[in-house]
């Protein structure tokens, strides 16, 4: 099962194919299915005859930033100048005038901060020892292992082709940005995990966590990088199943540096338990499996981690009767879950944004406002443990403010928000009203006229940290920001699936945030959003038979004969020879 989460536009980022020869072989080795990038070749996700396999993101860091010193067409380098490296780029735009840039170089990396004022900002304030010259700037490049050409589509064309783990891990040795958790399952009943990417091995002066001095070489990268097989994987685990959702991959005693900024691990626990459970033997059961059917209600879990966390201090809180309490009487009986139509996930998702606002934005530039992501749900968990911590305090008022009154006072703006945008009635309100899928153009910006290109409002379930993660901003608003891209359950198995019924590739399921077409006005633009929000699924064909009896429409593209003088221009007639 795999259900990778990106950013929601319409568009959506990954479209479904299918890339079947039709008798595979060495001439012709594809027989795969599963989801692609646009102008990406290959199946990025999905499987094959013999191997399926999903990705999440590693999140090794891979990226630094250096401060440069900047003297003309030359940068400092251990006390010598050394030349910029320059290069000019020219950007064709339709029905304009080409734009040409000029792109410096140092050994680092191109200088970003020539094209970002924010990164102008970086170059002045790092925290780097300042000793430029009269003639000398600051300036900041960019290493980053995706700018070094590599084979990674060679990668994604070879997992089409893999058979078992072997071929599997081979496939993936190229495969060097970004930088994924890859987890994969066969036919003959192996799981396995293969962690992959280009990681840089950095010299004892720069621990990559902020931008470092350019001018001193012990700040460089060693020129190595993590070694592939010294990447974490495992195949056949004794716990007999493998999660990844951005967690940590590696204990303290792994002997490289991937990062130390992992995700806490709220879905990657949640997911745990849910399997768990499932996997757990009846009395008088000697086995156990789970069934795609099982598998999909997973991935459609939306229960918050940070409910049953807040919640108890909230229902403590003592409000005046009536109006005020009618919102707080809801999360007496609530069970943490987040449906579209939950009046209680509505309201303790207002309350949870109205504390995070009261508890730092008095104290935080607005670029920092907190966006109530699992970072933000670790911190405020230690923080109720402290009433009288400084960060309760509100430094804009004379008054100490508390624990205490912070959560009075997000209870109480909450019932009034909701009232106003919902309804008087505290039943009336909606998670879902509130928390909306808005699938925009990516690509137009002019909302005059990126309407007739979206993929429309929808009311979503989930939340950030929830294994439905449809991640909001507390910063700016409760529209959903990211969301599951895809989603697919795919059965290996040739006996019965667990649920009864028969098993076969041919039983998976699959499908994608908006649909195939990017075209806005095709029938499958978006026509699979409403089942993505409702948690359906679609029947995932795979074999040939399975296939044509799915199909409704055929496009045939037939290569012209070479000696044939008919105009390669002239339009396909349906029905004629060759259409």
């Amino acid at each position: 099962a795999g259900d990778p989460h990106l950013g929601v536009a319409a568009p959506g980022p990954l479209l479904q194919v299918g890339l079947h020869c039709r008798t595979p072989g060495s001439a012709c080795p594809y027989d795969v299915s599963g989801f692609s990038l646009a102008g990406v070749p290959g199946v990025l996700i999905g499987h094959n005859a013999d191997i399926a396999w999903s990705l999440t993101k590693l999140g090794a860091d891979v990226t630094d930033l250096y401060v440069e010193r900047i003297d003309g067409d030359t940068w400092r380098r251990d006390g010598e100048q050394v030349p910029l490296r320059r290069r000019t780029e020219t950007i064709e735009v339709e029905g304009g005038d080409d734009v040409t840039i000029t792109v410096r170089s140092t050994d680092h990396g191109p200088i970003v901060s020539d094209v970002d004022p924010a990164l102008v900002e970086v170059a002045a304030l790092a925290p780097v020892s300042r000793r430029a010259g009269p003639e000398e700037t600051y300036a900041v490049s960019l290493s980053w292992t995706g700018l070094t050409p590599t084979p990674t589509a060679d990668a994604v064309l070879a997992l089409g082709r893999a058979t078992d783990w072997g071929s599997f891990r081979e496939a993936l040795r190229s495969f060097a940005a970004p930088a994924e958790n890859v987890v994969y399952a066969d036919r003959e009943g192996h799981i396995g995990y293969q962690a992959t990417g280009r990681v840089p091995i950095r010299k004892s002066g720069n621990d990559g966590r902020l931008p470092s001095a350019g001018w001193r070489s012990a700040n460089d990268w060693t020129g190595e990088f993590v070694p592939y097989d010294g990447l974490p994987n495992v195949l056949d685990p004794d716990a007999g199943l493998i999660v990844t959702a951005n967690q940590a991959v590696v204990g303290e005693d792994y002997p490289f540096f991937l990062t130390d900024d992992w995700d806490h691990g709220y879905r990657a626990q949640r997911i745990s338990a849910l399997l768990g459970a499932a996997l757990t033997p009846s009395p008088g059961d000697s086995d156990r499996t789970v069934s795609l059917g099982e598998l999909a209600a997973m991935q459609l879990d939306d229960r918050t981690p940070l409910g049953p966390v807040l919640t108890p201090y909230l229902l403590d809180v003592d409000l005046p009767g009536g109006y005020y309490s009618d919102g707080q009487e809801l999360l007496a009986s609530w069970d943490f879950e987040q449906p579209a139509d939950s009046a209680a996930a509505a309201y303790f998702n207002v309350v949870w944004r109205n504390l995070l606002a009261l508890t730092f934005h008095d104290e935080l530039p607005r670029t920092l406002w907190p966006d109530g992501g699992q970072r933000w749900i670790a911190v405020v968990t230690d923080l109720l443990e402290d009433p009288v911590d400084p960060w309760w305090d509100d430094v804009t008022t004379e008054t100490l403010e508390t624990r205490d009154d912070v959560l009075v006072t997000a209870l109480r703006d909450a019932r009034d928000e909701l009232t106003s945008r919902q309804a008087v009635r505290a039943t009336e309100w909606s998670w879902g009203a509130l928390h909306e899928l808005d699938l925009r153009s990516s690509t137009m910006g002019d909302r005059a006229l990126g309407w007739l290109f979206d993929g429309g409002e929808h009311d979503a379930p989930g939340g950030a940290a929830a294994v439905n993660a449809t991640s909001w901003d507390a910063a700016v608003g409760y529209d959903v920001t990211v969301a599951p891209a895809m989603r697919m359950v795919v059965s290996l198995a040739d006996g019965p699936d667990g649920d009864g019924s028969g098993g076969g590739l041919d039983r998976s399921r699959w499908v994608t945030l908006t649909g195939v077409s990017g075209h806005a006005f095709a029938d499958h633009f978006a026509d699979q959003t409403d089942r993505w929000v409702e948690g359906r699924t679609l029947p995932w064909a795979f074999s040939e038979a399975a296939v044509r009896a799915a199909a409704e429409e055929s496009l045939v593209l037939t290569p012209a004969d070479p000696g044939d003088p008919a105009d390669p221009g002239a339009p396909v007639v349906p029905g004629a020879p060759g259409g």
